[in-house]
């Protein structure tokens, strides 16, 4: 057993080590604001430094390839790690939070859900609500990373389909992992700069801009008022909305473009069916709000479009308490979250593709009522369909609905009302955000949900950002027997 898991926490304990560079790049801006959690931050930077160190130095080996149940492992292992690291600062912080509450905090952080515990934001220190924005903008980039290179090796969810040139493990080439990982980083970092600046000239402070920046490219949602978006311009939510959708566009097809701009590269069935999605709902979405006097035209536009965009690309930005927009838009809302944006982005949900297989899948059953002997070839981005993502995909859509369902329970067992426990769990394993309702709505947060409620929900965002079956199958004796 020691042999088989040496090489996972040798590769844990390079996370942890830049999660302390992280912590510590922190602690030198409140060191230079005279920030009170300048020592918080230090102290926690040593900490994670040393047993970074100790993982890496007692698990090296000159050499070793990772097999599929390593990586099974390494890759749920890892986000809990990162979880349980992420937590200290906010452990240790004067803003004296429980170990629930910062663990809940830490998780919702580094899985880009953006649900959160804490209030009266705009007074909290700036090192904390960096800090908050550098645990989603990291754990956007490792989404990433996962999706591309894990996921479709693997055979997760249907994620075989994407099992392309770009992210082919077939040959375990290193130079082609570390060139994708260089583009990968390099489109993240470009996308970041790029929405930095264009918040910056639309009129944040600088120190807004590059918080909201890394929250909304990695589709996270942290904001730093407790009013969220809803105290900036038009052009702002305009500005964010681009940058949720690009957040939440697979990152091979921007790359592909970026390298050969031309319209054929951005001719991918995922985002074709998001931005229809999107330009759809928001204008049947726009036209409620004005024929219900809401707003006028251009603001309900305004309005519809970003918070749509927002709980569609699992971000969970709010301008507004959309949630009295009447009944149809509160469905509305909570329907859409389930989707998500694509495979190989930042953002949760179900993803787009597995909806269009769906469909396709329908419309070939409906094919064969009609003509019992026909052939039907599926196809998805030019490509046939094997049979054996169908089934990935459906196993996916029947776990994750099971896994909804008992949550959902769970949470009433505990005190919480049907309205609160169906939302939470659905924010929970989509990693949207806000929920629906009083409690845990986009006005609301998480904090006075019961402690025991706070650990369950921990688990669903880690069930839901690591695609389910990556983290089930570790609870299987099948995987420990080998």
């Amino acid at each position: 057993m020691l042999r088989f898991i040496r090489p996972v926490i040798y590769v844990c304990g390079f996370l942890v080590l830049i999660l302390a560079g992280m912590m510590l790049a922190v602690g030198v801006f409140a060191w230079s604001r005279r920030d009170p959690e300048t020592q918080v931050f230090l102290i926690c930077a040593a900490i994670a430094a040393v047993s970074g160190a100790v993982m890496v130095l007692s698990c090296r080996r000159a050499q070793f390839n990772l097999i599929a149940r390593q990586l099974y492992l390494l890759t749920s292992l890892s986000w809990v790690i990162m979880s349980l690291v992420g937590a200290l600062p906010l452990i240790f912080s004067h803003s004296n939070l429980s170990l629930t509450d910062a663990l809940f905090e830490a998780v919702s952080g580094i899985t880009t859900t953006g649900s959160t515990v804490l209030s009266g934001l705009e007074h909290r220190p700036a090192s904390l609500l960096l800090w908050r924005s550098l645990l989603q903008w990291l754990g956007g980039l490792g989404v990433i990373g996962m999706a591309v290179s894990i996921l479709p090796f693997l055979r997760v969810g249907g994620m075989r389909l994407f099992h392309t040139e770009s992210s082919d493990w077939s040959d375990k080439s290193v130079p082609r992992l570390q060139s994708l990982a260089r583009l990968l980083l390099g489109t993240y970092f470009g996308i970041s700069v790029a929405c930095i600046l264009s918040y910056w000239a639309a009129g944040m402070s600088l120190f807004d801009a590059i918080n909201h920046a890394m929250t909304t490219v990695s589709t996270g949602g942290y904001a730093t008022d407790d009013r969220s978006m809803g105290r900036f311009s038009h052009g702002i939510l305009w500005i964010a909305s681009l940058f949720m959708l690009l957040g939440a566009l697979p990152f091979t097809m921007i790359i592909t473009f970026l390298r050969r701009p031309a319209m054929d590269t951005l001719k991918n069935q995922q985002a074709i069916g998001l931005v229809f999605i999107i330009g759809t709902v928001s204008l049947m979405l726009t036209g409620v709000l004005i024929y219900q006097h809401q707003y006028e035209p251009f603001e309900a536009l305004t309005h519809a479009t970003f918070n749509l965009v927002s709980v569609i690309t699992t971000t969970g930005y709010a301008s507004t308490d959309y949630l009295g927009w009447g009944a149809f838009s509160v469905a509305l809302f909570f329907l859409v979250m389930f989707i998500g944006g694509c495979s190989g982005s930042t953002s949760g949900g179900m993803k787009v593709f597995r909806f269009q297989l769906s469909y396709l899948f329908l419309r070939t059953q409906i094919r064969k009522l009609v003509h019992p002997s026909g052939v039907f070839i599926t196809q998805y981005n030019g490509r046939r369909v094997q049979d054996e993502i169908i089934q990935s995909a459906v196993a996916f859509s029947f776990l994750f609905f099971l896994a909804l369902a008992v949550i959902t329970l769970l949470l009433a067992l505990l005190g919480l009302d049907l309205l609160t426990s169906v939302s939470a769990s659905a924010t929970a394993l989509t990693n949207v955000g806000p929920g629906v309702g009083e409690i845990i709505g986009p006005a609301g947060n998480f904090a006075t949900l019961p402690a025991a409620a706070k650990w369950l929900l921990c688990f669903a965002m880690l069930l839901g950002r690591l695609e389910l079956l990556t983290l089930m199958v570790l609870f299987t004796p099948i995987f420990w027997r080998g």
